[in-house]
């Protein structure tokens, strides 16, 4: 299985979790030696963050949704269930900012710049 960076799966979370949709954030990898995907968690949860990106209304979302790339997860292939949709273009990018912002990765490394 090769997944793509901005796809949506339903991921079982286990005991504690809950079943809850996650996009994955990692690149397209067909030669990757491990089967997981980096994956943040979608959730109808706003804190107002810069780690909180706002996604359009889309079918598979029944609610205002968010990604929340502070609970970022490699998720095992074998969970992941779908996938169910996919996130692109212009959303997927202010993803991707906000995974910068998180990790300060190029940009502004100090941590100043606010994600739109």
């Amino acid at each position: 299985m090769t997944t793509k960076p901005g796809e949506v799966y339903r991921v079982d979370l286990g005991m504690g979790g809950k079943v809850r949709l996650m996009v994955v954030v990692s690149r397209e990898d067909p030669e990757a030696p491990r089967a997981l995907s980096l994956c943040a968690p979608i959730t109808t949860s706003n804190r107002g963050s810069p780690y909180e990106v706002g996604l359009p209304s889309v079918h598979f979302l029944r609610k205002k949704s968010f990604v929340n790339v502070q609970g970022l997860q490699a998720i095992q292939h074998h969970e992941l269930r779908g996938p169910v949709g996919v996130i692109f273009g212009e959303p997927l990018e202010r993803i991707r900012a906000a995974l910068s912002y998180a990790l300060e990765i190029g940009g502004d490394s100090a941590g100043s710049k606010q994600v739109p």
